[in-house]
């Protein structure tokens, strides 16, 4: 099964590029910009990676990307992912980039774009593997901090292809970011959102009645609410589920038990990702293997899944063509 899933053409579409930053770079990035960490060596990071729930999850993360300060930083961020995961068999990924966290540190939107856009183009040039980067809000600042960044944002946005909704879910509805996306909607960008990880189904309803989103990150919870599996299968909606971070951050307490087999068994879009490898136990790879072994899938399954993210991904159509065409060439 590792040999068939790794020729799988696969599409990553929930990734959060700071969430790549493995305890090497950091500790690397930590050196050259002369910073110093409150981690003493690499397996002090790893040592820090036992998370109770998403806040706990996110203290590290922000504590980490602090290493992240020139466009050569971010360049060597986004490569060391591209590389693990063209090595994966993924063919495409959609980063999610949290500019608020960099311009809170006094870091340049410009900066972070140009390393980024850096690392995007030797990917496809060299690796053959597209890429889209979402503009994502962090629902813990305020709303009025992401319009800001929003607007700020308008001499770059060809180089986005949406906006999405990030961070700490609980006591941070969608609805709050109301405004923001409909001027994002405005401004021609696709719309996605964090919803239903931690925080409950009325958070989904939210991100698709009031912020009219495309696609729904995590959903998990969705699945305590009948009428809404209905209406998301019904829609077509896509979920872009993360199993490995679901267990690591405690939204299940063992892989066995995610409900994506009941998921699937209604019908529902799903698409697996890996949200923040680093921190959670590996690439997409490793997501798509950690379900083969608890719920015993076969590659009619998975192939249907990567199918999925496919036709769900920011991509040209005629990269979209020719990477579903190089699925329906593998044997199943």
């Amino acid at each position: 099964m590792y040999n068939q899933l790794l020729r799988l053409p696969k599409a990553e579409l929930h990734l959060h590029i700071e969430g790549t930053l493995t305890p090497e770079r950091m500790m690397s990035l930590a050196e050259r910009n002369g910073m110093p960490l409150r981690y003493t060596s690499v397996d002090d990071i790893y040592a820090a990676y036992e998370f109770t729930d998403l806040q706990s999850f996110l203290d590290v993360y922000f504590q980490g990307m602090q290493v992240l300060k020139t466009a050569q930083d971010f360049e060597d961020l986004a490569m060391d992912y591209f590389e693990l995961a063209h090595s994966e068999g993924v063919v495409h990924i959609e980063l999610h980039v949290d500019p608020q966290a960099h311009l809170a540190r006094g870091i340049a939107l410009e900066t972070v774009i140009e390393g980024l856009n850096r690392a995007r183009s030797r990917a496809q040039r060299e690796l053959d593997l597209s890429s889209a980067m979402i503009l994502a809000f962090l629902r813990d600042r305020p709303a009025e901090e992401a319009a800001e960044l929003l607007e700020s944002t308008i001499p770059y946005l060809e180089h986005f292809a949406a906006v999405g909704l990030d961070s700490a879910e609980l006591g941070h509805p969608p609805s709050k970011f109301r405004q923001v996306f409909a001027r994002a909607a405005e401004l021609g960008l696709a719309r996605v959102a964090h919803a239903g990880e931690e925080g409950p189904p009325a958070y989904i309803y939210e991100a698709l009645d009031i912020l009219d989103v495309e696609r729904i990150d995590h959903g998990v919870r969705c699945m305590e609410d009948p009428a809404l599996v209905e209406r998301l299968r019904d829609e077509r909606r896509v979920l872009t589920v993360c199993p490995l971070s679901n267990v690591r951050l405690k939204v299940v307490e063992r892989m066995e038990d995610h409900p994506l087999p009941a998921m699937l068994d209604a019908g529902l879009m799903l698409t697996l990702n890996s949200d923040d490898p680093s921190y959670f136990g590996g690439g997409l790879l490793d997501n798509y293997l950690a379900c083969h072994q608890a719920f015993g899938w076969d590659m009619v399954v998975f192939k249907k899944l990567a199918r999925n993210a496919l036709n769900a991904a920011f991509m040209s159509e005629a990269r979209r063509e020719a990477l579903l065409a190089r699925m329906d060439a593998l044997s199943v």
